[in-house]
């Protein structure tokens, strides 16, 4: 397994040197190589997978920004083959570091049976109202997404369980895949911040978003399985006036 990760690693660094210019602002290299080293050795199997794509999956990572040892995305293996992933927390990064326009705060919360969530219109303004019970373990009902910019404007997403699971079966590229059972809360807010950042203006280069597509739970370049229409297209809403009870973010793991 020490000698694996030790190929994976030259191989990595190797890479990170070929193609520094792909790599952000600030970017450190011995950190997030190091990183990726003690990362590789909690991931299950990662050692059957070809060297290749694991060093690709990490370099689609560092492109992003990201730190796979703060679980900001993942190398998922199934068989011999190795994918990138983004995780919640790095969804939630990246939209930050990129938005054209500035972002105070991003976050996603899951709605379960007996919290308190309703939707309404108030003078015009769309308004949420979320009071969930404490410790909560119940079902999850539907997940939210809520950006905060800094001029004042805001823009949000909901979605249902069922909707949620409709993509998954629909459009996930693993759908089987032990992450739905295992972290399902993350999963779901996940899917929804996907949606919301469709509403966002994100300043990526070529790169980026090429590693940004490939880390994403869902492939649509396919027909899909029987849905006609991307739901990553939501309808567009006007975001200046939608507000939340309070105004205040939370970015715990709701």
């Amino acid at each position: 397994m020490s000698g694996y990760i030790t190929q994976v690693q030259e191989a990595l660094d190797q890479l990170l040197d070929a193609k520094h210019d792909a790599l952000p602002s600030g970017f450190k290299k011995t950190r997030f190589s190091e990183n990726c080293k003690a990362y590789l050795k909690d991931v299950i199997g990662i050692e059957k997978a070809n060297i290749d794509d694991v060093v690709q999956a990490l370099f689609k990572g560092a492109v992003l920004g990201l730190d796979f040892l703060a679980k900001e995305c993942h190398v998922i293996v199934e068989a011999v083959v190795a994918k990138f992933q983004t995780d919640y927390k790095g969804e939630m990064t990246i939209v930050k570091r990129h938005s054209v326009r500035p972002i105070l705060d991003i976050y996603a919360k899951n709605v379960r049976e007996g919290d308190d969530f309703r939707e309404e219109v108030t003078e015009g303004k769309p308004l949420i109202h979320y009071n969930p019970i404490p410790f909560n373990n119940s079902p999850i009902i539907g997940t939210f997404a809520v950006a905060l910019f800094h001029d004042g404007g805001m823009v949000y997403e909901t979605m249902s369980a069922g909707e949620i699971e409709q993509i998954r079966q629909h459009y996930g590229k693993n759908p089987g895949s032990d992450s739905w059972e295992k972290s399902q809360g993350e999963m779901y807010k996940r899917t929804v911040l996907r949606r919301l950042c469709k509403t966002i203006e994100i300043d990526f280069d070529a790169e980026q978003s090429l590693a940004y597509e490939a880390g994403s739970a869902y492939e649509f370049t396919r027909a899909p399985r029987p849905q006609q229409r991307s739901p990553f297209n939501p309808i567009e809403q006007d975001e200046s006036e939608v507000v939340t009870d309070g105004g205040v973010a939370e970015t715990d793991e709701g």
